[in-house]
């Protein structure tokens, strides 16, 4: 054989650091290390009465204040996945949490999963800067190359955000996982480092204060400044 095989790209070679626990600061939200002590009381108010909030994770609904404590002093001790609580900035609540997992700093290669947003933090300013400043992260300090978001492939709401935040669709994993008993396929989402500038440019133009009236409403959604998958 005389040609040569195809081969991908020359990639350098070093690996990435892993993340540590930092606090990541932005103007509607903070992100800081899960705290159980700290968090958990916080947490558990704003997780009382809403069930539903669990259907597509691993873990929960929880009984009552102790066993959420000890899941939330697990999620504390853990290195991968590694969880930050989402506080907002203005009164300091605990109002959710997410994670970096799967972490391969060899391929420089990580996830962001593990993401709880409790009634009071979804579809808010707060939700979308929190994964803004999660990735911003992942990209520009840490230097990883790809960025991935997976979800339970019958959680439309988790892919549809998947979408709007800039990640691409790269397809169903069948049979992928058993949680609580149940089948799951588990849809796969990626967002590169060379596609991070024209994600970052369309997140920070979203968050201009400009683009919220008096009320804390947008003014544009997201999408109107891509270019977002």
């Amino acid at each position: 054989m005389t040609a040569e095989l195809p081969l991908g790209a020359p990639v350098a070679p070093h690996p990435a650091p892993r993340p540590q626990r930092v606090t990541i600061a932005g103007r509607f939200v903070t992100l800081t290390p899960l705290d159980a002590a700290r968090h958990g009381d916080s947490l558990w108010q704003e997780i009382l009465g809403h069930d539903w909030l669990w259907a597509y994770l691993s873990e929960g609904p929880y009984v009552d204040r102790a066993s959420f404590q000890a899941s939330l002093e697990q999620r504390e001790a853990s290195e991968d996945p590694l969880f930050f609580a989402i506080l907002d900035t203005a009164s300091g609540r605990a109002l959710g949490w997410a994670s970096y997992m799967r972490i391969e700093p060899r391929h420089r290669c990580i996830e962001v999963g593990n993401i709880l947003l409790t009634p009071a933090l979804q579809r808010t300013a707060g939700a979308t800067e929190a994964m803004y400043l999660m990735a911003r992260h992942v990209f520009e300090d840490l230097g990883f190359r790809r960025y991935e978001w997976k979800c339970y492939s019958l959680n439309e709401r988790s892919r549809r955000a998947a979408l709007r935040l800039g990640f691409t669709f790269e397809g169903i994993f069948r049979q992928h996982m058993i949680i609580k008993g149940r089948n799951r396929d588990t849809a796969w989402f990626s967002m590169l480092d060379t596609e991070w500038p024209a994600r970052k440019r369309a997140f920070e133009a979203w968050l201009e204060p400009s683009n919220f009236d008096a009320n804390g409403k947008q003014r544009k959604p997201l999408a109107d400044f891509g270019p977002q998958a």
